[in-house]
């Protein structure tokens, strides 16, 4: 950060930081595509015009990073098929695959109980894939259900046959997932040893976990150098996107998100892909409990870390391009074409095509976060959506774990949105009353929000930034994402779901998913709307008092100690 006092400095570092934005940003377009260079154009403008108006308030210059040399704006064409409200995000479509859908497919879900019940009822009815990408599985009775009704599926899919077509792929992260004697391996070992052909576990294990401090760093506390924290499962065609991992808890008390795309093939075969590509660069768990890599692939800790990661990176975004590549010709081929007259599917085709499928009135594009592999395209998205929200626009932000990165925390409070963030009261925090160091974390949670309040009163930002903590006897809350309602409206037209907490884990050590959902479609809009009122309704707005009370009180060497280890959890 810089002073607003430091006047001859600032301006060579905001050009230095936006010439490294724009040269960052710059790096995902493909050649020719000029529509989010015309979006990158319009930022610099409008922040380079705020420049002054924002030193004056502030000690802080908090968008100098952003700052850019101004460039031509060049509008892209506009897609006639598209309405405009969905229009203006369809810039997110230059980084990853759109994929267009009926509203009528996707169902929000609202409570742990609905979502554990439809895992059992989708894992029941699977005919050709299961795929399950979570930190972990728990070891519990309610997991140990889940664990039968796989094992059920898969027998009775071997008998229907005498072979089975049914494959079962499980992504786990390897550090969390050998946790203790009895773990995530040991519940799916008796699968794999009964159908060896047909599942597969993987294990992914950080890169950067690796020497000495491999050997050092003690059981659990491992985990914080990086996780596979990616939840996605899915069914044949149908996907689950949640935050919420595969353990008791997240099926009973605590409160998540959830979002089912049903019948939706390609994005399917979009996680199914992504979830394979993270398993070839993974330790697969063998028969014996062993684990070991696929012939021919760099080691994670063992081998050389630059090769590994490039590796990883080239197999993930293989994955984003190739089905970015097969929405666009499907996409110029179902609409495009056939709007000029001039279609590229016969016309019985193209007639079967609409007949099998509604018009597609909301859309779905893949946010995949994995920093350790230099892939940021949440990071890019985020930022620039927070940047982008109009005035009078409200955005509603939600993390199991307020933590947010300085970029993050500096466009909140720099740009013109409103914001209602709600975050986790410290009863309510998944670390509440943990054994030793652990169980001051929700302290160093209170800490780090009093910090960030703190500085929203000083810049006179309460009635635009409001924090909101979730309180509910019993529960702990673990929801993470956003609504934006764009300026006058009173439902949502976009939201994040899926496992970022918007911290610095999730920019920078873990790997992560989630998916932006534009829509149009009112009665999806209402679904999403009711879905944050719902959470929102369980919470107390934060004020200085709150700070006051007596559970609040923080210990002087969690202050401490909370800036050196605030980014390891």
């Amino acid at each position: 950060m810089v002073a607003a006092g430091s006047g001859s400095a600032a301006g060579p570092m905001a050009a230095a930081g936006g010439a490294a934005l724009w040269r960052r940003l710059s790096a995902w377009l493909p050649r020719g595509r000029l529509g989010l260079a015309a979006l990158l154009g319009r930022l610099s403008d409008r922040l380079s015009r705020g420049r002054d108006r924002r030193a004056r308030r502030s000690s802080w210059l908090l968008l100098a990073p952003l700052l850019t040399p101004s460039v031509p704006v060049i509008t892209a064409p506009p897609c006639s098929l598209c309405p405009e409200g969905a229009h203006r995000f369809q810039w997110i479509g230059n980084l990853v695959p759109e994929f267009g859908i009926s509203s009528s497919h996707i169902k929000v879900l609202s409570s742990p109980a609905e979502f554990y019940e439809l895992l059992k009822v989708q894992i029941k009815s699977a005919k050709q894939r299961v795929v399950m990408a979570s930190l972990y599985l728990g070891t519990g009775l309610l997991e140990q259900e889940l664990v039968d009704c796989l094992e059920e599926t898969l027998e009775k899919s071997f008998q229907a046959k005498g072979s089975s077509d049914l494959r079962v792929s499980i992504l786990l992260d390897y550090t969390r997932g050998s946790r203790g004697r009895k773990n995530s391996r040991t519940m799916l070992i008796p699968l794999l040893q009964r159908f060896p052909e047909q599942v597969r576990v993987s294990l992914f294990h950080t890169p950067n976990l690796r020497g000495l401090l491999r050997l050092l760093i003690p059981e659990r506390f491992n985990e914080t150098i990086g996780l596979q924290h990616i939840k996605v499962y899915l069914f044949d065609d149908n996907v689950i996107l949640s935050g919420a991992n595969l353990s008791d808890l997240y099926f009973t008390n605590r409160q998540d998100r959830y979002v089912l795309l049903q019948d939706s093939p390609e994005i399917a075969d979009f996680f199914t892909e992504l979830v394979d590509a993270i398993g070839d660069v993974s330790l697969q768990l063998q028969r014996d409990d062993t684990v070991q890599m696929m012939e021919g692939m760099v080691h994670p800790y063992q081998g050389d870390k630059v090769a590994y990661c490039e590796i990883a990176n080239r197999r993930v975004m293989e994955v984003i391009n190739s089905a970015r590549t097969r929405q666009e010709l499907l996409h110029a081929k179902t609409f495009h074409s056939s709007q000029q007259g001039s279609s590229l599917l016969s016309q019985k085709g193209s007639q079967a095509s609409r007949d099998l499928k509604p018009e597609p009135d909301t859309w779905i594009y893949p946010l995949i976060q994995m920093k350790p592999f230099g892939i940021q395209i949440d990071e890019v998205v985020t930022e620039t959506l927070l940047t982008e929200a109009e005035r009078d626009a409200r955005i509603y932000l939600t993390t199991g774990y307020f933590n947010l990165t300085q970029a993050y925390m500096d466009l909140i409070l720099g740009t013109r949105a409103e914001y209602r963030i709600l975050l986790a009261s410290p009863e309510v925090n998944g670390f509440f009353g943990a054994k030793g160091v652990a169980g001051a974390i929700p302290a160093a949670y209170v800490y780090i929000e009093h910090q960030f309040y703190s500085e929203v009163c000083y810049l006179h930002q309460q009635e635009r930034v409001q924090l909101q903590e979730y309180s509910r006897a019993g529960w702990t809350f673990h929801a993470k994402g956003l609504w934006l309602y764009l300026a006058g409206s009173d439902l949502p037209c976009l939201t994040f779901i899926g496992s970022p907490n918007f911290g610095y884990r999730s920019v920078h050590r873990d790997l992560e998913a989630q998916v932006a959902i534009v829509t149009e479609n009112k009665a999806l809009q209402q679904q999403l709307h009711q879905e944050q009122e719902q959470l929102y309704l369980c919470s107390g707005v934060v004020s200085s008092s709150t700070f006051e009370q007596p559970n609040r009180y923080v210990k002087l060497w969690v202050k401490l100690v909370t800036p050196l280890i605030k980014n390891f959890f």
